[in-house]
C-alpha cells in the first residue's frame, strides 16, 4: 500500500514523501493567486478557482482570502456560497452539496492526530460532507467524518464533532440539535419578523428579476 493509499484508507500516514509536498506547494500557488484578485478580476478568479478545485464542482462563489491544503479534495456544489476567511484543510475529502452557505471564519478539517504523544507526528483523514441548503454560520468548526444532513443550520461558533441529522438547527461547543426546522420557520425569518409576498416581491422587483411566488 502506497502513502496515498494510506491517506485514502483512513490509515496513519505521513505528508513528506510520494510528491506530496510538491503538490501542496503547487496548491499554495493557486491559493495565493486566487486571494490575490481583486473585485474587478472575476474572470481571472474564476479560472484560477476551477484549476484549484476538484474538477467535480459547480459553479460556487468563494471570497477571498480561502485557505485549503490541496484544493482538489474539494468539490462544491452549484450555487454554494464561502465567505472570507474560511480555512478547508483537506488532506481528506471535502464534499459540499448545492446551495450552501459558509459564514466567514468558518473550518472544515479532515485531518486529525493520535492522542499517543510519540504517535501523533502522523495523522489520519476522514471525510467530511455538507449536504445540500446547509447554512454553516461564522467560526464554525466542522471536524473530521462529520455529515450535516441537508436542509440544516449550524449557528455560529459552534464546535461539530458529530452527525447532524437533515432539517435541524444545531449550536454549541461540541454542537448539540437544538431543535427541528419546523412551520413557523416557514413564516418567519427572524425573531417576530414575518415573511410576506409583497415583500419578496418588492425584493425581487429590485434586483430586477420576476417576483417569485414563494407559497407562504
Amino acid at each position: 500500500m502506497t502513502m496515498r493509499e494510506r491517506i485514502l484508507a483512513g490509515k496513519l500516514f505521513s505528508d513528506m514523501c510520494e510528491g506530496l509536498p510538491e503538490e501542496r506547494n503547487e496548491a499554495k500557488r493557486r491559493m495565493i493567486a486566487f486571494n490575490a484578485t481583486g473585485p474587478d478580476d472575476i474572470p481571472e478568479r474564476k479560472r484560477i478557482q476551477t484549476e484549484m478545485l476538484n474538477e467535480a464542482s459547480g459553479s460556487a462563489w468563494i471570497e477571498p482570502p480561502f485557505y485549503f491544503c490541496y484544493g482538489k479534495h474539494i468539490t462544491l456544489g452549484e450555487g454554494t456560497y464561502v465567505n472570507f476567511n474560511c480555512n478547508f484543510v483537506d488532506d481528506g475529502p471535502i464534499t459540499v452539496g448545492k446551495n450552501v452557505l459558509f459564514g466567514p471564519a468558518v473550518t472544515i478539517a479532515t485531518v486529525g492526530h493520535p492522542l499517543r504523544p510519540d504517535l501523533r507526528g502522523l495523522m489520519y483523514t476522514d471525510p467530511v460532507r455538507i449536504e445540500d441548503n446547509v447554512w454553516i454560520g461564522e467560526n464554525v468548526t466542522i471536524c473530521p467524518g462529520v455529515t450535516i444532513g441537508e436542509n440544516s443550520v449550524i449557528g455560529a461558533g459552534a464546535v461539530v464533532t458529530k452527525d447532524i441529522p437533515a432539517n435541524s438547527v444545531a449550536v454549541g461547543n461540541p454542537a448539540r440539535v437544538l431543535r427541528e426546522i419546523n412551520e413557523r420557520d416557514n413564516e418567519y425569518y427572524y425573531k417576530g419578523r414575518k415573511i410576506l409576498q409583497e415583500d419578496l416581491d418588492e425584493e425581487a422587483s429590485l434586483r430586477g428579476d420576476t417576483p417569485n411566488k414563494t407559497e407562504l
